[in-house]
């Protein structure tokens, strides 16, 4: 059976490029790989040029720099990856925590890759994007300044893997220049599908953070760490201990040598440059090897070298890096019934998935954050159901982690921690990770500042759209957290059985971007996660009957302007219509047109008494409508004041709806003035009043929602 697409065992390919075909091509041809989707040129690299001619870049091959180029010397290891000219020590730190892990690295890096053995001047890398594997294919072509690597490079200056893995990853999100600056987490994500999270470090003795950091290792979790840069400019600083702040570490290793007879707890780190290192106790240099055996060095692999890799003290660690970046790994093939094992090392504790997509739009579906209370509960809405507790004697080794050690006197509170597990283990452990989708833009990285809610729904209103009231009500039962301007928000709740909407939200409105929602769930829970769409419908609200003055008007009009079919046409209705709007909500002749096929006319451009004073009293009571949810007093409504006022007047539409409407008759603005609000209630009126009358069962079985979505535009 195909593995699905998008799966690992079948990526989807970037481009449309299928690297097999394209290699077999060059070898027949004898041609070497040029990629045209990502050319040799200026913007692939995506900063501005340089105006001196001698720092102009070239473009060579591997074997074009170096005689002796390979695509992999020997082993694979943290040293053959050095950063070049390009703040992208994130994502370099992260390949180096890849290549610590060997079955994680082939998926990145597909074997039996060379720069002689069916060498055509292509190679193709994949990467996690979304909830799907992505393969992506380059040529190797690499910048080149006076005649040195630009970017990424090896230590030997041989070795060339590294530099086309991140030619690759810049083709994926759109030039070199969109790789400056990022979190380590967005390079762990992406190279594995995991979920990465920040661990700070002064949550936990050292002796504790070391026992954590182990078991992250040894459960196959790439970790990374940095020292917080409190300005700008201290970013890149090096300090007296020759550590660099705001600067990404790989943590690759842990152990413990006998010291004086004491037990020193070690973590190994590498710095992406490749040189500069820590020059403090245990570091290459440290005096404290002299006391251990050469046999010992050699089981730790200590090399007195400048290759940007070293030792630290678990002691010292604490005291000088501020936050640790894990990622957990999630397996490609959970969605085919198998599990992931995201925390625990515990054999018993198993996870399934489900994955989401999901946008804000302007003024439809990107509602703010709880603070902007009128339109908070047009953001996304996702159904979160949950129907068996968590297996019993299960433990949740972050959060036990927690007290080990940490309570005063160093002795944790046993009777606190039953209880906490007592009152945990009646509940559903869930995790609940948003990624924004796309926000690096060329040299930019843009994101924005998003979070989401838990709601508990009761029994009577599940399965049905929750309006801005029930928010107003009810408060979550689980939040993210602070709103953060980074890729990727998580939190891993506890909750009791029942039925949940998780309320996805950027912290301002009217900010749009796509975003990814993945939901993890301990396997014994039954967990139906879907997007949320609200059913449309129609229910008319009775208007006032029609005054006496506008009975007059209409008179008299008929008397002076109708034919003798006595029936008045557009022109002579617009001017009827205006006559009683505020002159700032004049109707043009289109609008007046369009108010006409609106009725039953019997196929006629005319209406006659009886539906011109409906429609005049209708008129007016739009007017009322605009003015009350015209809320800023603008003369104009945005698509969440839409929402509210279709509302008002009887018709319930679900997000994509108003969203569509708004599209089709602000002509491109953003907001709507009075006339296409007229016209907009008039499609919908008609709409609805087909739809009722529609025998198709196909078409009723599609909807309400499918039949106002495909004829909007029409």
């Amino acid at each position: 059976m195909e593995a699905s697409l998008g799966s690992f065992g079948n990526p989807i390919r970037f481009k449309d490029q299928d690297f097999q075909s394209l290699l077999e091509k060059c070898l027949k041809s004898g041609e070497m790989f040029s990629d045209q989707s990502f050319p040799a040129e200026q913007k692939s690299i995506g900063m501005p040029e340089e105006d001196d001619p001698r720092k102009a870049i070239k473009w060579k091959r591997p074997k074009d720099i170096s005689e002796k180029a390979v695509f992999v010397e020997g082993t694979i290891g943290t040293t053959d990856i050095c950063q070049g000219q390009l703040g992208n020590c994130w994502l370099l730190a992260a390949l180096s925590c890849l290549t610590m892990h060997p079955k994680l690295f082939v998926k990145v890096v597909p074997p039996n890759q060379s720069l002689s053995k069916s060498y055509a001047g292509i190679f193709h890398f994949r990467f996690w994007q979304y909830g799907e594997w992505v393969e992506v294919v380059v040529d190797d072509k690499l910048p080149v300044r006076e005649g040195r690597l630009l970017f990424s490079y090896s230590h030997t200056r041989n070795e060339y893997w590294s530099a086309l893995v991140e030619k690759a990853y810049a083709k994926l999100i759109g030039s070199y220049g969109s790789l400056r600056g990022g979190n380590i987490s967005e390079g762990m994500e992406d190279f594995t599908g995991g979920i990465a999270y920040s661990l700070p470090v002064s949550s936990h003795t050292p002796r504790v953070f070391w026992r954590l950091l182990t078991a992250a290792l040894a459960r196959g979790s790439l970790l990374s760490c940095f020292i917080q840069a409190n300005n700008y400019k201290e970013v890149g600083m090096v300090n007296a201990d020759g550590l660099i702040k705001g600067h990404a570490y790989a943590i690759t290793e842990t152990d413990q040598v006998r010291h004086e007879a004491n037990e020193i707890l070690l973590l190994r780190l590498r710095n992406p440059w490749g040189f500069v290192e820590y020059r403090g106790p245990w570091s290459d240099k440290g005096k404290e090897w002299d006391d251990i055996s050469k046999e010992e060095k050699g089981r730790l692999e200590m090399k007195h070298k400048e290759d940007g890799e070293f030792w630290i003290s678990a002691e010292d660690f604490c005291k000088k890096f501020d936050f640790v970046e894990l990622c957990s790994i999630n397996p490609d093939n959970l969605l085919e019934g198998k599990t992931v094992e995201p925390f625990s090392s515990s054999a018993s504790s198993k996870w399934t998935i489900n994955e989401h997509d999901g946008v804000w739009l302007k003024g439809s579906s990107a509602g703010g954050s709880r603070k902007y209370n009128r339109t908070f509960w047009k953001n996304p809405q996702f159904e979160l159901v949950l129907t068996e507790q968590d297996q019993p004697n299960e433990e949740d080794e972050e959060e036990e982690e927690d007290g080990d050690d940490e309570e005063e006197g160093g002795a944790p509170n046993d009777s606190r921690k039953t209880e906490k597990q007592k009152i945990k283990a009646k509940k559903c452990t869930v995790l609940v990770e948003i990624l924004q989708k796309d926000r690096r833009r060329k040299d930019k990285v843009h994101y924005l500042y998003m979070g989401f809610h838990i709601y508990k729904v009761p029994s009577e209103l599940q399965g049905t759209c929750l309006d801005r009231n029930f928010f107003m009500k009810n408060r979550p039962v689980g939040r993210s957290g602070k709103y953060k301007a980074q890729r990727a928000v998580w939190r891993k709740v506890h909750l009791e059985l029942g039925y949940y909407i998780l309320v996805a939200s950027t912290y301002r409105p009217n900010q749009p971007g796509e975003f990814f929602v993945r939901i993890f769930s301990k396997t014994v829970n039954s967990l139906g996660t879907q997007d949320f769409t609200c059913s449309s419908g129609y229910l008319p609200v009775t208007t006032a009957p029609v005054a006496s003055e506008d009975k007059i008007r209409v008179l008299r009009a008929f008397d002076e302007e109708a034919g003798p079919d006595d029936r008045l046409n557009p022109r002579e209705l617009m001017k009827l219509f205006n006559s009683v709007l505020d002159k700032h909500y004049h109707l043009p002749l289109e609008t007046c047109r369009q108010l006409i096929f609106g009725e039953d006319t019997k196929g006629r451009a005319s209406l006659n008494r009886q539906q011109t004073e409906a429609i005049l009293s209708d008129l007016r009571h739009l007017q009322a409508i605009f003015f009350q949810f015209d809320e800023d007093s603008s003369g104009t409504m945005s698509p969440f004041e839409l929402s509210v006022a279709l509302q008002a007047m009887g018709m319930k539409c679900d997000g994509k709806v108003v969203q569509l409407l708004s599209e089709r008759f602000t002509s491109g603005e953003f907001h709507l003035p009075f006339r296409d609000f007229v016209a907009g209630v008039a499609r919908l009126r008609k709409l609805f009043a087909l739809y009722e009358s529609e025998s198709s069962r196909e078409v009723k079985e599609r909807g309400i929602n499918a039949w106002l979505v495909r004829f909007l535009l029409v």
